[in-house]
């Protein structure tokens, strides 16, 4: 409870939203209590994720692929995985820009994938959704 009371206090006033480059920015000087609980939000968010993913080195492929080390790669590049064509033929390099359009609709951003997602709406929550990734996928 002493985090969130600590994050609260941390966040921007009412009425203003966080895109990804200001909630990094917000991350980068947010106090560790405030840190903390996002990554607590990150990883609850995930796991709406993980039933069909992984994260850390190693684990197999389930029914999406493993995500570690996927950021600054390009889509569908992970050996051992059968990715749908749309996506295999996208131009797509996983950073924060696109990683936030897949995870708000992958069909908008990859028409044709046969990725069954129907995304996260918040700006705010893929945003932590991302900071949490990125490291999670180290």
């Amino acid at each position: 409870m002493k985090a969130l009371r600590g994050l609260a206090a941390t966040l921007p006033p009412a009425g203003m939203t966080l895109t990804g480059l200001t909630m990094g920015l917000f991350l980068a000087v947010a106090p560790a209590s405030a840190q903390t609980a996002n990554a607590q939000a990150g990883k609850r968010l995930f796991m709406r994720c993980q039933a069909c993913h992984s994260t850390a080195a190693g684990q197999p492929n389930k029914v999406g692929p493993n995500l570690n080390g996927f950021f600054g790669k390009k889509a569908a590049s992970r050996p051992g995985f059968r990715f749908s064509p749309a996506l295999t033929k996208s131009a797509v390099k996983w950073d924060d820009k696109s990683l936030n359009a897949w995870l708000e609709r992958p069909s908008k951003l990859v028409p044709g994938t046969t990725m069954a997602f129907p995304g996260i709406a918040k700006p705010e929550d893929r945003a932590t959704l991302i900071a949490w990734l990125k490291t999670a996928t180290k």
